[in-house]
């Protein structure tokens, strides 16, 4: 049996965090980015889907990934010579891992941690009108969400390169639609639910001076 085929590079592929292969991916649409760069096109996609990163963590993958000769950098020195910015570009064998970690990784279910689902959950723990506060911040939030994600899908498409991206931020442009559509529709069931327990209550019990 011949060596080096392709089951021998895919076992050669080291097991990395999908955050890793995030900051691989961003790396893959550009000749160089900065960490600066990273952090900025992460909050202008991913965060409508995925991660939002503090500027440590995407620092501590691009270290994993120079370690395991996915990526290089160099230092870049302003041109008064007092400021340098350090630079990373993906490798021929980044854009190889990165290819065979979209093509080959299990497709694996999305997890939803989703707090106010969890706040409603415990709704009768909670005052009416605060669950009602909560629910209403969060139709506020996911309004904001959608069109933030829809000027991003509409700023894509001025670049060819960026036709997966813009497909993408549209599907999360029609999520946070629904998103909100979902805790409207909640809030609706709530204020039903504040009101059968509200008619549920026992009146309270008189006051036996009260009676004579």
């Amino acid at each position: 049996m011949t060596e080096g085929g392709p089951a021998d590079a895919a076992q050669a592929i080291p097991e990395l965090p999908t955050t890793a292969w995030a900051v691989l991916g961003m790396l893959s649409h550009a000749e160089e980015l900065s960490g600066y760069d990273l952090k900025k096109w992460a909050d202008w996609s991913l965060q409508f889907f995925y991660w939002s990163p503090s500027f440590s963590q995407i620092y501590a993958e691009l270290k994993r990934l120079e370690k395991h000769g996915y990526a290089t950098s160099r230092t870049v020195v302003s041109e008064d010579g007092m400021r340098g910015k350090r630079m990373y570009a993906i490798t021929e064998s980044g854009r190889d891992a990165a290819a065979h970690w979209v093509n080959n990784s299990p497709v694996e279910a999305p997890v939803l941690k989703h707090s106010v689902m969890l706040r409603a959950w415990l709704g009768h723990l909670a005052e009416p009108e605060r669950m009602r506060e909560i629910l209403t911040q969060h139709i506020e939030y996911t309004e904001t969400m959608r069109r933030r994600a829809l000027a991003d899908a509409d700023g894509a498409e001025v670049n060819p390169d960026w036709a997966y991206p813009s497909a993408v931020l549209r599907w999360c442009v029609k999520h946070y639609e629904a998103e909100k559509e979902f805790a409207e529709d909640l809030l609706k069931d709530l204020d039903k639910l504040a009101r059968q327990r509200s008619r549920r209550r026992p009146a309270k019990k008189q006051n036996s001076n009260d009676s004579h």
